[in-house]
């Protein structure tokens, strides 16, 4: 398999970036070098994910391939339990995770857990290599780390598996946690709120209790791109693939020409 990128950066989301960042920090510019070319010539021949990690097969001078692992540390349940209840503290990333985005700041509630999601010191990182070569990570490893890269591009949440947890069980874990936020606010709300009596209001029935010249409209993008549709997928009941782009493309121009409707200046009409 060959690298998709034929020069500079390898990944494209941040996600990616930070993986080959923490890489970086690792290996030396030497074997980095010569793992991007490795990768970019197509002697990473295969990547397949483990119960503990990554295993690769990396073709070097030799006839028969090296063999690679990368195992990172699992986090314990502790730690995930600190770190989901940091998350459910913002409804933003449950909504993103939802829709299949890694939301920008995750790394904050991770922080805020006292734990990294991406590996930040060596021993957060254990590789191996068959090759005779002394200095580990080698540029074996790092060629099959720079493919890795590319993989998390296309998938985020492998780096969620690599320590410890799938999407679906911190999904379900948020869940738990924001039913029962919801219910407590829910609750607060309903001893806070006064209700005052239908017939005390009769004279101010049809007045509206603010001027409408204090009404503020506030237009800005959206957190999410899309969501419905990124949790929808592709329709498999349209025989060419690419809907969801010409929708996606459609609601966007939908968008804009609501939103010039909205700020049309009517001056001149009147």
């Amino acid at each position: 398999m060959k690298a998709q990128s034929k020069r500079g950066a390898f990944a494209k989301n941040w996600w990616a970036q930070r993986w080959i960042a923490a890489l970086e920090q690792l290996v030396d510019s030497g074997r980095l070098s010569r793992g991007r070319s490795y990768a970019r010539k197509g002697q990473v021949l295969s990547i397949d994910e483990t119960k503990d990690g990554i295993a690769a097969r990396v073709q070097g001078s030799m006839r028969t391939p090296y063999k690679i692992s990368i195992k990172i540390n699992h986090l314990t349940d502790a730690e995930w339990d600190k770190v989901i209840d940091a998350l459910a503290e913002q409804a933003i990333f449950s909504a993103q995770l939802l829709a299949g985005e890694m939301p920008q700041d995750i790394e904050q509630a991770f922080e805020k857990a006292k734990v990294s999601l991406f590996p930040a010191a060596r021993r957060d990182l254990e590789t191996e290599c068959s090759c005779p070569d002394y200095s580990n990570p080698c540029k074996h490893i790092a060629a099959t780390h720079y493919i890795l890269g590319e993989r998390f591009d296309e998938d985020p949440f492998l780096i969620f598996r690599l320590r410890g947890r799938t999407q679906e069980q911190v999904m379900q874990e948020l869940r738990k946690r924001r039913a029962g936020s919801d219910e407590t606010v829910e609750e607060e709300a309903e001893e806070a709120e006064i209700v005052v009596p239908l017939e005390e209001q009769i004279e101010n029935f049809w007045d509206a209790r603010a001027p409408l010249e204090g009404f503020a409209v506030s237009i800005r993008p959206p957190a999410i791109e899309m969501p419905l549709l990124k949790r929808l997928g592709e329709a498999n009941f349209v025989p060419e693939p690419g809907i969801q782009s010409w929708l996606s493309a459609a609601y966007q121009a939908v968008s804009r020409k609501a939103i010039q409707a909205a700020f049309k200046d009517t001056s001149e009409e009147a």
